[in-house]
């Protein structure tokens, strides 16, 4: 990866290596001379001087550069050169599907939880971003060189689950409308003799998770969890009376109105949280959440040992992340938390938005919007936005079958670049003879497709540490966007010029392998025909 060398030709392992936007500012920028000049009392741009000429003196300077300058008020900026840049060609090519693979992990156990919707009802599409989201990451940690495990937590315990079986027995406290409650009531009719709607909501939520839930995951959105935790199981084995059992040891409870309490406020949280509900209160003496995401993540940390775990949660649950991080506080718990928010989607079709209410059971499913659209639009679509901003899905769009479609605009590509490599393996006795020259790749859409193709490692690394998957979808444009540019400009196949030929196929061939990995992370195929 190029940024490192440059970070290991600088021999400052702590140097900041950014890509300037203005392509006149280099390929590559540093402004480790203003933060020297700072920490040592000098002039940026003397600090700068000093070691561009420390630089310039190093063979290795003119194998990566073709120059270095210096801006005010203390830049220095990186120019690649040419031999650097064909000489990645023949490695990605080397490479193949492992190009881009790093030991940033070092094998270290990461845990991404993911979707963990409550088995209430199906689906939704706050779901399906949160769960292409969480696929996305957990192939760049694999990527990046991390053992990664995806985990959903089955929330079928507690008090949804009784709202559910209210809802199906359509009393008094029922909460959620829909279809489904309509056909889930005529299937469990047979089980309303004791009308107890915790034994109701139970049986419900064990059907919509088998049934809709877990084949909606595989089958429609082919995603594959490594574990699909229970919250049941949970409290049955006695995990959630263990840490009950410990939070009390350790000082971290009291009781109040009738309620035991967390001391979270002691340890970052905004207030103090209920662990047991008051005996007064409808929900009789019961467990809250919190207590079992407790026990949960002490399983994750302590019991299973991951070095890391990433939550990936809908916007609702905004609440919880200063709790559950003063619990781990607490208790001490080894390795990193990460919470992600997904925040919400808006679906527009005409122009017009389309309202939304899962409790008032008027609401498209995940399932009826990949009915609509294919999988790869949908993942795509999902992709392209950052976590923390609001999104807004436009249906027209996605149903839109042309390079209009980004989605399409990058699989035609990849569709292209098969379709030129198949020709040339028809006509490959032409090129028998033509020498692999890579150093004939000199022309400026030529380097700017090759600067694109190394990004990919940078990319790889960048999201693993800040988890900003959008990248992926919008490298996989700029990436395309380069290649057309290549394809207008430079006559890939010329049998006037068959070493330029032989050099350019392996740039095509050379990207189809870039842009085919960058699609597998994506978890989108990489259609051969279009």
């Amino acid at each position: 990866m190029l940024r490192q060398e440059i970070k290991k030709f600088l021999n400052m392992p702590e140097a900041e290596i950014g890509r300037p936007e203005n392509r006149n500012f280099g390929d590559y920028s540093t402004n480790v001379a203003l933060k020297l000049a700072k920490k040592e009392g000098k002039n940026p741009m003397e600090a700068a001087e000093e070691i561009k000429k420390n630089l310039e003196s190093g063979v290795r300077n003119q194998e990566l550069f073709k120059k270095t300058e210096i801006v005010k008020p203390g830049f220095i900026n990186f120019f690649v050169s040419d031999e650097y840049l064909q000489k990645e060609i023949g490695q990605i090519i080397e490479d193949g599907a492992e190009y881009g693979r790093l030991k940033l992990g070092d094998n270290k156990k990461v845990q991404v939880e993911f979707i963990s919707a409550n088995p209430t009802g199906p689906l939704t599409l706050g779901n399906g971003r949160g769960g292409f989201f969480g696929d996305a990451l957990a192939n760049i940690y694999g990527k990046a060189g991390f053992s990664v495990k995806r985990e959903y937590f089955i929330n079928d315990a507690g008090y949804q689950v009784e709202i559910l079986g209210h809802s199906i027995l359509g009393d008094e406290k029922a909460q959620y409308q829909g279809q489904y409650i309509d056909e889930l009531r005529k299937k469990f009719t047979g089980f309303f003799s004791s009308k107890d709607p915790k034994k109701v909501g139970e049986k419900a939520a064990d059907y919509i998770m088998e049934k809709m839930i877990k084949p909606t995951v595989r089958e429609r959105m082919n995603i594959k969890f490594d574990e699909w935790i229970s919250e049941k199981k949970m409290r049955q084995t006695g995990a959630v009376e263990k840490i009950l059992k410990l939070l009390k040891e350790k000082n971290l409870t009291y009781e109040k109105e009738g309620a035991l309490w967390f001391r979270s406020a002691d340890f970052g949280d905004d207030k103090d949280r209920v662990l047991i509900t008051s005996d007064k209160n409808e929900r009789n003496n019961e467990a809250t959440y919190i207590l079992s995401d407790i026990a949960y993540h002490h399983d994750k940390f302590v019991e299973r040992k991951f070095d890391k775990a990433v939550d990936v949660w809908g916007a609702d649950h905004h609440g919880y992340v200063g709790r559950l991080k003063a619990a781990k506080k607490a208790l001490q718990l080894p390795g990193e938390l990460e919470i992600i928010i997904m925040q919400l989607v808006r679906l527009f079709e005409g122009g017009q938005e389309i309202r939304m209410s899962k409790r008032e059971g008027t609401y498209i499913t995940l399932d009826e919007l990949l009915y609509e659209i294919p999988l790869d639009v949908a993942r795509f679509f999902f992709l392209m936005y950052s976590p923390d901003t609001h999104m807004d899905f436009n249906l027209d769009l996605a149903r839109e079958q042309s390079e209009k479609n980004p989605v399409y605009y990058v699989q035609y590509a990849y569709a292209r670049i098969h379709s030129i490599l198949a020709k040339f393996k028809v006509q490959s006795s032409k090129f028998k003879v033509a020498s692999q020259n890579l150093k004939l790749l000199t022309h400026p859409s030529e380097m700017d497709l090759i600067k694109q193709l190394i990004r990919l490692p940078e990319i790889i690394e960048d999201t693993a540490l800040d988890y900003q998957v959008q990248r992926l979808p919008q490298y996989a444009l700029e990436m395309v966007r380069a290649f057309h540019k290549f394809y207008e400009e430079c006559r890939v196949i010329d049998d006037k010029n068959l070493d330029l030929t032989a050099a350019r196929l392996k740039l095509v061939e050379a990207t189809g392998i870039v842009l085919k990995n960058t699609l597998d992370l994506m978890g989108i195929s990489a259609p051969e025909k279009m």
